[in-house]
């Protein structure tokens, strides 16, 4: 299903495909979109692609990776194709990430900073649930 969204947003969009072009491609996205760089900490991408007019992004990466975020003590897993509508402070129709809550995966379908200035990041479901946790868990981890 991801493959038809993503051909039907191909037209006029901004494609890169290798690794490290699309690492730096994905983190320059989150910072214009006010987002913390280390939101999607993806592994061995083949793919970037960015439609301005639409806003869709879509993320392709050989495998699926579940990477736990220590500063909130919980796992995510992303699929080998993430996508979403993207606009400023916010990621909406949301797919191929997913939350470890207890001992169940739980779909996040929208990520957004409702107020910069509380500091907090706030991730719903489709069922309209949504939790807040501070921004700071998801900037990009530095590497020494």
């Amino acid at each position: 299903m991801a493959s038809q969204l993503i051909s039907s947003h191909r037209e006029n969009a901004e494609v890169y495909t290798g690794d490290a072009i699309c690492k730096q491609k994905s983190k320059e996205l989150l910072e214009r979109m006010h987002l913390p760089r280390g939101l999607l900490p993806l592994d061995e991408i083949v793919e970037v692609g960015y439609n301005e007019s639409s806003g869709f992004v879509w993320l392709k990466q050989k495998k699926s990776k579940t990477h736990f975020f220590p500063g909130i003590s919980r796992s995510v897993w992303y699929d080998t194709e993430v996508t979403a509508f993207v606009e400023d402070r916010r990621m909406k129709r949301l797919t191929g990430v997913k939350s470890k809550e207890l001992l169940i995966w739980i779909t996040i379908c929208d990520i957004s900073i409702q107020d910069p200035n509380s500091g907090k990041i706030t991730f719903g479901t489709a069922a309209g649930l949504s939790r807040a946790f501070p921004v700071s868990a998801f900037e990009e981890e530095q590497t020494t």
